[in-house]
Order: structure tokens, then C-alpha cells, then sequence
């Protein structure tokens, strides 16, 4: 479940961030001042200016050209493209590229999620002219040499036959397979066994120039540029992309109809256990309550409810959390844990104890403050990281937030009571749609499905 629950690294950063940023009033305003710079080719990008440090990071994303594209026989060509980007364009080969990214200390990837595909650069604002020319390069005139593909490849096969071995990493495959049966997100984004073999030059060519278009890109930029200097970059860098691109109509998720247990039996001492719930939108009014309730729930780690009462009084894990995630068609609520198999049951019990609890009792007035305190408040740590304030704002842009949302953010969060944290929990702990997924020793705990392979992995 880890790769459905992220929608991409960077996300789990800009989550951080908005918790880190909240309640700092001085800072956001003289550092996060977000400026809105559109160039003459009408390319919008969000900046944050800091004229006192030496580098430049930007962040961008093409919206909806994720691995929800993949053909089901090609599993994983969003990701081979983004491992190939940089291996060699223009007149550089591989081995040149990567040289001159390294001999000017310039950091250029680019990464696949489930919905989007994009990509990070930051550079010494000495070396700007070489960083942003590098990236127009790959993202006009990419190579995918045979010898680049079929490294890739191989590193990626490598990659999935270690993780089946990985009971956690098992577990994310089959919950992904139960949650969104049916739904693009079902499919393994980082390839199966068969699919990555399958995958060719010219499927790379092909959805490089038909899914990565100006229309579906968004852009972040911090550090030393002014916004007239970015305007210019700005189409240097994206002005020769398609102006139109095309990717896959998606519905969104339906949910489960029904609780269900399922599990991967796996011969192994701990059982690795997800459990979880249709999620809710950052865009939703009832939004800032669900943060204040995940967080008491388990989402603070120590001092969460679950965290006291499974780890510290029981001593059953060595760790419990909640989370909240989005994507651009399902959100979840889902809590992680592991433990010996023998307390598999009791570990569930406790669980749902504390899910009924909060369910049907207001939290307390200590809690609220402290979940409040916390979320608006707490050390912004990294916030002087130019590639973390760029992650942030395309967070923002993703998510269709607006420019100002660390003011909104705050004042939900400061407006919940109680009761909208009690009517939160009602909301979202639904029975109904429940889905937990086991791995490890089989278990006889009441009614199970149990499944002998999980989909997309061979």
C-alpha cells in the first residue's frame, strides 16, 4: 500500500512542510511569499525569491501523465521513462550527460507517480545556464539508447524480485489489488516481472511526445531568480513542448462494498497488517477536523492513541500509525502496523477498541489544544531548503490549493471543535468499507479470504 498511499516523495515532504509552516506568521510571509511569474509563452510557474543564497531549485509536474497510463502489458513505463530522461540527449550520450550534470553540482531526476509524472532540478545559481539547458535537452530531445533501457530494466527487475521478500512491500501490492480492483491503480506503477521485458524504445518515444505537454504542466520554483529572470527560463526550458497532450480518462474509485479480511499467507514471524477506510479531500471543508483526528488517532506517533495503547501499554509493535492520503480519483484513512503472529488477533481487538472509541466519544479539551499546537506549530524545519519550499508550492498546485492555503489551513484548524472532530471520525470510520490485508503466518480469526498470489508482480 506504501506506493498507493504517496503520490510521489516529494508529496510526503510537502506534507511535512504544511504541518512544519502552519503557525510561523514572520516566516511565511517574508519567506513564503508566493509570487505568480507567466512568461511570454504563457507558461505559469509559482516562485518564492531568496536573492540571499546561491541556489536555484525547481520543482514541475505533468498532470495526469502517470503510471495510470500504463498499458496493462507495459506495467512500469512511466517509471522506465523517468529513469531514462537523463541518460543522454541532445549531443551528449549517456555517460556525457551525467558528467556534466556532476562536474557543475547539478541535481536533475525525474520521477513517476500513479497520477503524474515529473521531475526536480536544483543548481548553483553560477551554473543556471548549463542546469536549465540540460533539462530542455532531456525534455526535448531525449535519447533512450538501447544500452540506457536495458540497464534500467534490469535494475528495475532486480528491484522487484528484492521486494518479494519484503512482507511490507507484499502487503502494498495486495491491498493496492483489493482497494482499487478494477481501477488503474490496481496496476503495479513500478512494473511486474513480465511487463518490463516488454517495454521498448518506442513506447518511450511515444508517451514522451503524446503525455508531456504544456497544458498539463505546472511549475514551482525557490532560491536566487527574480520572477522577470524566470519568465525567460521559463520558455527556454518548456517553451518547445507540445502545447497539447493526451492521457487517459479515469474515473474515480469506488469502494469497497463490503469488510473484508484478506490475507497473504507467508510463512514468516511477524504479519504485517493495513487497514483501511475511504479517505477525505484536502479540499473538503471537513478537512482540517480530519487532521486534528488522524493525528490523536495515530498519526503523532508517540502520544497517539494507538501508539499508547498498542506499543507502550501492550508492547505488541514496534510501531502503529494513521495517515490520510490523497490521489486525483481515491483517498484513503489507513492504519499500518506489524506484529508476532500469535498477537495478530489481539493487536485487531485493541485497534478496534481505540477506532470505537474515538468513533463514539468526543476527544478531550487536552487533546484538541495539543493536536492544534502541534499542527499549527511545530518547528519549520528545512524551511530554508529552497528544493523543500519548491516541493511544498507544487504540493499546493497538485492539490489545487490555493497560494494562500497555509492561512486557510490555519484558521480550520484553529475553528475545529469537538464536535467536528467527533463528526469527522463518524464520517470516515465506516465499517462498511473497511479492508484489512495481512501477510505472514495464516491466521483463524474469523472470516478470511485467503489468496495464494497477489496480482502484478510476475
Amino acid at each position: 500500500m506504501r506506493n498507493a498511499l504517496m503520490r510521489g516523495a516529494y508529496l510526503l515532504g510537502f506534507a511535512i512542510m504544511v504541518m512544519s509552516l502552519g503557525g510561523i506568521q514572520d516566516a511565511r510571509a517574508s519567506i513564503l511569499k508566493i509570487q505568480t511569474v507567466k512568461s511570454d509563452k504563457n507558461i505559469t510557474a509559482w516562485l518564492v525569491e531568496d536573492p540571499t543564497v546561491p541556489v536555484i531549485s525547481m520543482r514541475f509536474s505533468f498532470q495526469g501523465a502517470g503510471a495510470i497510463n500504463d498499458p496493462a502489458d507495459k506495467q512500469g513505463l512511466s517509471q522506465i521513462l523517468s529513469n531514462t530522461l537523463d541518460e543522454g540527449a541532445g549531443d551528449l550520450g549517456s555517460k556525457e550527460f551525467q558528467a556534466e550534470l556532476s562536474d557543475h553540482s547539478i541535481s536533475l531526476s525525474f520521477s513517476s507517480s500513479r497520477d503524474d509524472f515529473g521531475g526536480s532540478l536544483k543548481t548553483l545559481t553560477k551554473y543556471q545556464d548549463k542546469a536549465f539547458d540540460l533539462l530542455h535537452l532531456a525534455l526535448t530531445k531525449p535519447h533512450f539508447e538501447a544500452d540506457a533501457l536495458r540497464r534500467m530494466k534490469d535494475a528495475n527487475l532486480a528491484r522487484i524480485r528484492s521486494n518479494m521478500s519484503d512482507p511490507e512491500w507484499l502487503t502494498a501490492r495486495l491491498a493496492n489489488a483489493v482497494l482499487y480492483n478494477g481501477h488503474p491503480y490496481a496496476q503495479n506503477s513500478g512494473g511486474t516481472l513480465s511487463s518490463l521485458p516488454k517495454i521498448t524504445t518506442k513506447d518511450l518515444h511515444e508517451k514522451f511526445s503524446t503525455q508531456l505537454g504544456r497544458d498539463r504542466l505546472l511549475i514551482s520554483v525557490s532560491g536566487n531568480i527574480s520572477a522577470e529572470e524566470l519568465s525567460q527560463r521559463l520558455d527556454e526550458v518548456f517553451g518547445d513542448l507540445p502545447d497539447i497532450s493526451t492521457v487517459r480518462q479515469v474515473e474515480n474509485v469506488t469502494p469497497p462494498a463490503q469488510a473484508e479480511v484478506i490475507q497473504y499467507v507467508k510463512e514468516i514471524p511477524q504479519t504485517v497488517i493495513q487497514i483501511a477506510y475511504p479517505g477525505i479531500s484536502m479540499k473538503d471543508p471537513d478537512y482540517f477536523a480530519a487532521e486534528i483526528f488522524n493525528y490523536i488517532l495515530g498519526g503523532a506517533g508517540f502520544g497517539s492513541r494507538l501508539t499508547e495503547t498498542v506499543r507502550e501499554q501492550k508492547g505488541l509493535t514496534y510501531g502503529i500509525d494513521s495517515n490520510l492520503s490523497e490521489m486525483d480519483f481515491s483517498s484513503l484513512l489507513s492504519i499500518s502496523t506489524s506484529t508476532r503472529t500469535e498477537k495478530v488477533g489481539e493487536v485487531l481487538s485493541l485497534v478496534n477498541a481505540e477506532i470505537d472509541k474515538i468513533f463514539q466519544t468526543p476527544i478531550s479539551d487536552r487533546e484538541l489544544v495539543e493536536a492544534k499546537s502541534y499542527l499549527i506549530g511545530s518547528v519549520p524545519l528545512g524551511l530554508t531548503s529552497t528544493d523543500r519550499i519548491a516541493g511544498m508550492m507544487m504540493g499546493f498546485q497538485i492539490y489545487g490549493l490555493p497560494a494562500n492555503y497555509l492561512d486557510i489551513r490555519e484558521a480550520g484548524l484553529n475553528k475545529a471543535t469537538k464536535q467536528d472532530v467527533l463528526r469527522v471520525a463518524q464520517r470516515l470510520l465506516d465499517e462498511r468499507h473497511k479492508t484489512t490485508v495481512l501477510t505472514g503466518a495464516k491466521q483463524e480469526i474469523g472470516p478470511v479470504r485467503y489468496v495464494e498470489n497477489i496480482p502484478d508482480i510476475q
